[in-house]
């Protein structure tokens, strides 16, 4: 199959589709981003990749670190997390308080906003520091790239001043019990991971681990046990786009994250990693290019997991 060929397909059939959506403009610094912006990589577990569009360019990971955060946290506290935050999906927008509110602080999931903010919080209990928390996370997912990246400031700095909803998770997880360390300690690192920059060739390579059941295929690495690879690939499926992830599976029938800043990370067992990017967002707060590309990946393909 010639990857290369399909991706410049999807180049060209998803331009029309580059003027709809919004970008994302409720964390200020991420409204910056240019629409008409487009990359599509994929990399096979032999290292072989391909890729279209922007590729190099390097955009805010956001929601996209909650799958390396949980990875981490679940490495470490294996089925313990799970008395912290579900595993079901939640059928609500990202950063609901209504559901939270009633589950009494427990968060459906590892992928929505107060889930992951439970788990950077596990993560600063593991290490006792916000600071080394944070170091970890960034150093992890550098050696899943082999590349160094850090946060961009100014996102990070545009997320401590307007990010209302979340302090407002933090603090009634907090009421409930659910959160161990300092509130700002907590959502300081999280919106630091949030802050991250990649490119969807280092997504694309940083996903290969989940690819293959836990093992990332080129440096042999173990970075987490295939059960619990197969517990994060199923989140992905079933939560991984918020209230849009069974929408998600029905057109594209992979597991995958999205982010707010217009990434999409994607994987299909035994075989490959896709990333893709393009920023503006549909109404549920996923790439709408993005989405489309891949469900043109699908299509074109015949890969899916069902």
């Amino acid at each position: 199959m010639d990857y290369q060929v399909i991706l410049e397909e999807i180049n060209n059939e998803i331009k029309p589709y580059l003027n709809q959506g919004k970008v994302a403009d409720y964390i200020p610094a991420l409204s910056q981003a240019n629409s008409n912006d487009f990359a599509m990589s994929l990399q096979l577990l032999d290292g072989t990749s391909y890729h279209v569009g922007c590729s190099d360019l390097h955009f805010s990971i956001q929601s996209i670190s909650k799958v390396f955060t949980f990875s981490l946290a679940l490495d470490i506290y294996s089925k313990a997390i799970y008395n912290r935050v579900g595993h079901e999906p939640s059928g609500n927008a990202f950063n609901s308080l209504v559901q939270l509110e009633y589950e009494k602080g427990i968060p459906r999931n590892p992928f929505i906003n107060a889930g992951a903010i439970v788990t950077t919080d596990s993560l600063i209990s593991h290490h006792k520091s916000s600071l080394k928390a944070y170091e970890e996370i960034e150093s992890f997912i550098s050696s899943l790239c082999d590349e160094s990246i850090t946060f961009d400031e100014t996102i990070y700095k545009s997320e401590l001043e307007c990010g209302f909803r979340n302090v407002a998770l933090i603090n009634l997880m907090k009421s409930f019990g659910n959160i161990d360390n300092d509130v700002q300690a907590v959502i300081k690192t999280y919106f630091k991971h949030c802050s991250l920059m990649m490119s969807t060739k280092q997504l694309c390579r940083s996903m290969l681990y989940l690819a293959n059941h836990g093992t990332d295929p080129i440096t042999n690495i173990t970075h987490i046990n295939e059960p619990k690879a197969k517990r994060i690939n199923s989140l992905m499926l079933t939560c991984g786009h918020y209230d849009a992830s069974g929408d998600f599976a029905f057109h594209v029938g992979l597991p995958g994250k999205s982010g707010v800043g217009g990434g999409i990370v994607a994987l299909i067992p035994k075989k490959m990693s896709l990333c893709v990017y393009s920023p503006s967002l549909n109404k549920q707060g996923n790439s709408l290019v993005g989405t489309k590309a891949l469900e043109l990946f699908t299509t074109k393909t015949g890969l899916s997991i069902f």
